[in-house]
């Protein structure tokens, strides 16, 4: 959230949508009429109305991703939902209606990217992710994670990555843990591993 917008269209972060848009007209009145005085006084209510205008889309655009949908989650909670059903069509669609695209809108992206096995596509969008948020435990995780699996394969010529010695692995937990058996788990796996997608969306 930019409070800096809010201040421009002189109202509180709690403000309804009314109140807002309200507001906005008014200001929007005032430097249209102050813009044709002299000097600095007309300059500075033309700087204004623009600042105003960008504020105003902002905000209001802000709003409008945040509202709630009939099902009563948020837009991010909707596009994990569509990704834990499988539909990543469904996923894709909502992630490209956003007009601001935060660290958790990459995040998903990245999921979306990762479903569809654009294993480069989706670590480009969670660089992306930790650029915004570098201290983000989630972003970087699965980001950590994907690296893992990256450099097993690489070391391995493209075996999957379940574990550093998978063998070893298995063997302390009490049974003989083969290469196979690891393989087929890693595929029933991966995602929930990777990105572990369970309503966390914000």
């Amino acid at each position: 959230m930019d409070r800096e917008n809010y201040k421009i269209l002189q109202v509180e972060e709690t403000a309804t949508d009314e109140e807002i848009e309200e507001s906005y007209k008014r200001l929007k009145a005032q430097y249209n009429e102050d813009k044709w005085k002299d000097g600095e006084e007309g300059n500075n209510a033309a700087r204004m109305l623009t600042r105003l205008e960008t504020a105003y889309r902002e905000v209001m655009d802000e709003r409008r991703e945040k509202k709630q949908n009939t099902s009563g989650t948020d837009a991010f909670a909707a596009v994990g939902d569509a990704i834990r059903s499988g539909d990543l069509a469904g996923a894709q669609k909502l992630l490209d209606g956003f007009n601001e695209r935060n660290a958790e809108w990459h995040y998903l992206q990245s999921v979306v990217f990762y479903k569809k096995n654009w294993i480069n596509e989706c670590k480009k969008q969670l660089e992306i992710a930790l650029q915004l948020e570098p201290n983000n435990e989630k972003y970087r995780s699965a980001y950590d994670k994907l690296n893992n699996r990256a450099q097993y394969q690489q070391q391995t010529g493209g075996a999957p990555n379940t574990n550093p010695d998978p063998v070893s692995d298995g063997e302390q937990m009490g049974g003989n843990w083969c290469a196979t058996c690891a393989s087929m788990c890693y595929t029933y796996l991966c995602v929930n591993c990777l990105f572990n997608l369970c309503c966390n969306c914000r």
